[in-house]
């Protein structure tokens, strides 16, 4: 069984696009009057699950993978739920990579029941059952190693992946992550020294074990370090574009070959068609559009040649 990894290595090598759809749809990303039309959690997923459809459709080709934010399906209940997983078996069908960005955890058995809804299986009646069937699924890696280890066993057996927090997007990261101890050693470091000792000799193909980390755009010199020192993991790189990383930022989490990495887009793939760059067309064709604007301006920045 080929490794998650080594399946998103290929996807991005024959889509020359190193880059991912986040899919953190919000009712109010709908285009106008969309939303007014809802009177329940029902209506709400109903749309939102239309409004993705319409999207995967139109990035399928451009895209190698998704990435779904799933606290913007569980604000809507039973419904926003069963939206994400009609959403994920969507982009399944449409060949994509599905990442599932709940960044779960917990210790022992219970990372383990985590594990099985999003990467492995749930037993019932003796048949193996998935809840919410995914490729990659971020997970906290500040509980230890008993709070990864659960995942990769499931990522082994299954052909699956983690992407474990280590230096995130968002400013106040530093408050903790960059945090020195033990000699000088920063947290987000001794975060990414754990995953990669967790994973080992679970490389594939390319080099790669199947726990990654996730290392923002938005604080590329300590995403360079990451890269420098850690070459079997990963990246998945969030912060690009709304959040202020530029293409040069993420091109700092890519090793010599251009690989290693998939940089994120949310909002601006899934709002271009309020952009004025983008005036007068569809949301799903001001997606696409924006979609290989990103592709071109990464692959500049890395050095590689888009198709």
């Amino acid at each position: 069984m080929r490794s998650a990894v080594d399946v998103l290595i290929d996807r991005i090598e024959q889509k020359a696009n190193p880059t991912c759809a986040g899919l953190d749809t919000l009712l109010s990303f709908l285009p106008e009057g969309e939303a007014a039309k809802c009177r329940s959690l029902e209506d709400a997923a109903k749309a939102i699950f239309e409004f993705n459809a319409r999207v995967i459709d139109a990035l399928a080709d451009v895209v190698p993978a998704v990435k779904i934010q799933l606290a913007c399906y569980e604000m809507y209940g039973v419904a926003g739920m069963q939206c994400f997983r009609d959403t994920a078996d969507y982009a399944r069908e449409k060949g994509l990579t599905v990442i599932a960005d709940g960044k779960r955890n917990d210790i022992g058995s219970t990372a383990g029941y985590y594990s099985s809804a999003y990467l492995g299986g749930t037993e019932v009646g003796g048949q193996l059952f998935e809840a919410f069937p995914c490729d990659f699924l971020t997970v906290n890696a500040y509980l230890g190693s008993d709070g990864l280890k659960p995942f990769i066993s499931d990522c082994v057996r299954r052909g699956k992946g983690i992407f474990a927090l280590a230096k995130t997007s968002n400013p106040s990261s530093a408050e903790l992550q960059d945090r020195e101890f033990l000699g000088g050693v920063a947290l987000y470091s001794a975060a990414a020294e754990l995953v990669e000792s967790c994973g080992k000799g679970t490389e594939g193909e390319y080099g790669y074990g199947c726990a990654g980390i996730v290392a923002g755009a938005t604080h590329p010199g300590q995403a360079a370090a990451l890269r420098a020192r850690h070459k079997s993991l990963f990246f998945l790189i969030p912060g690009y574009g709304a959040q202020g990383g530029s293409a040069e930022d993420a091109a700092r989490c890519f090793d010599e070959s251009g690989r290693g990495g998939i940089v994120n887009s949310s909002r601006g793939l899934l709002l271009a068609y309020r952009d004025k760059r983008y005036a007068g067309m569809t949301f799903a064709a001001a997606a696409r559009a924006a979609a290989q604007a990103m592709a071109e301006d990464l692959c500049r920045a890395i050095g590689r040649k888009n198709a």
